[in-house]
């Protein structure tokens, strides 16, 4: 069964003329994301293939968690990942810097 339905976030940005906006900032994230999980299994002494096997996926998944330019990380990784290190997940949207636009939004009625 498929699991994902529909375009990709790279295909929506696009569609929004907002991808060269986003791109940058996702990557950015990314690479402190993959900061924190490298410095945790640094704390806890967890290896790529022990990491792996406490999430249920193969050590490809936890490369790619660690690799920074890799932004296509799901939720629910993030939630795998987090809960094998015995940490929380915290996802929250906040104003952009510089005043945070609505670059191609419109409200609905």
């Amino acid at each position: 069964m498929k699991k994902h339905i529909g375009s990709s976030f790279e295909s929506f940005l696009e569609e929004k003329g907002i991808k060269d906006d986003v791109e940058p900032r996702a990557q950015k994230q990314k690479e402190i994301l993959a900061e924190q999980i490298r410095e945790a299994m640094e704390r806890k002494g967890v290896s790529f293939s022990a990491l792996a096997a406490s999430m249920g996926t193969s050590r490809t998944v936890v490369y790619r968690l660690l690799d920074p330019s890799d932004t296509g990380v799901t939720l629910e990784t993030l939630s795998r990942v987090a809960r094998a290190l015995g940490l929380g997940l915290k996802v929250s949207l906040a104003r952009a810097p510089g005043g945070g636009g609505h670059a191609g939004l419109r409200k609905t009625a």
